[in-house]
């Protein structure tokens, strides 16, 4: 693989990833109304458990915006990743997924540039987020915007890497949507994104010890312990091994010789 070749296919995935992303409006528009309806839902709940003012003190949102504003975050990278991933499954049924994976490079790093463009058209959109999310007294440190930064890769890489593995076996367009909202919801909510642990643990011990091992809770907890220049190694392990793990198994799965392509035919 030569250097020249590897950039200029790293280029062309990252720009047709851009192009497609800004053409659809109405996904734009939702990654950033979504968290922002849960923003302020949580925020009026808040209210109403504490008994706060229409404009309460910066103190009192401590507990809120340490919790709920990451949270949410990493919400974003999620829900981008699952459907950077029904975009696979759709150029499979298409034949570019095809196209793609049979270029004179290396499967891995194909799917390692796709799964980067996906990360890089993202991050604006969290950024987009916090920077909003300013407008409800949620005011980390400044410099907690550029720590956090290397957590929101590494966090998206993950998922990514997560929604490809999903992507791989599953083998028609149809039954994925079905799939994202069994892998989203449960991800989500059996998690520590809105709540800690602590709190789940009074709920519940089963919930708690799910949240515990999700992998989802530790991406959630990193991006938490840096956006307030903290940083928490146990969760950057777990992410970081998560994301090998599900990345190796994906290139497994995208392989026609020997993952489940093999079974369907190396149908695409």
């Amino acid at each position: 693989m030569k250097t020249p070749h590897a950039v200029r296919a790293l280029m062309g995935i990252l720009r047709r990833e851009m192009l497609r992303t800004l053409r659809q409006r109405g996904r734009l528009l939702s990654a950033i109304i979504r968290p922002l309806v849960w923003l302020a839902i949580f925020a009026a709940g808040f209210r109403s458990v504490l008994g706060l003012s229409i404009t309460p003190p910066y103190q009192t949102y401590v507990l809120y915006e340490v919790y709920v504003v990451p949270g949410l975050a990493a919400m974003m990278l999620l829900f981008h990743a699952m459907a950077s991933s029904l975009a696979m499954v759709y150029d499979r049924e298409m034949g570019s997924m095809r196209l793609l994976l049979t270029a004179p490079l290396p499967r891995w790093y194909l799917l390692a540039a796709r799964l980067l463009a996906s990360v890089v058209v993202g991050l604006p959109l969290v950024y987009l987020f916090l920077l909003i999310a300013r407008y409800w007294d949620v005011r980390p440190p400044l410099l907690g915007y550029l720590a956090v930064f290397p957590a929101l890769v590494l966090s998206g890489l993950m998922l990514g890497a997560f929604g490809l593995l999903v992507s791989s076996v599953s083998t028609q367009m149809e039954n994925f949507a079905g799939v994202m909202n069994f892998v989203i919801f449960p991800t989500f909510f059996a998690s520590t994104a809105l709540y800690p642990i602590w709190r789940l643990a009074e709920a519940g011990p089963v919930l708690a010890t799910i949240a515990a091992w999700n992998p989802f809770s530790s991406a959630v907890e990193l991006i938490r312990f840096t956006l307030y220049l903290r940083f928490d190694p146990v969760s950057a392990l777990v992410v970081l091994a998560c994301l090998v793990v599900f990345f190796l198994a994906a290139v497994v799965g995208y392989d026609p010789g020997r993952g489940l392509w093999s079974r369907r035919g190396g149908e695409g």
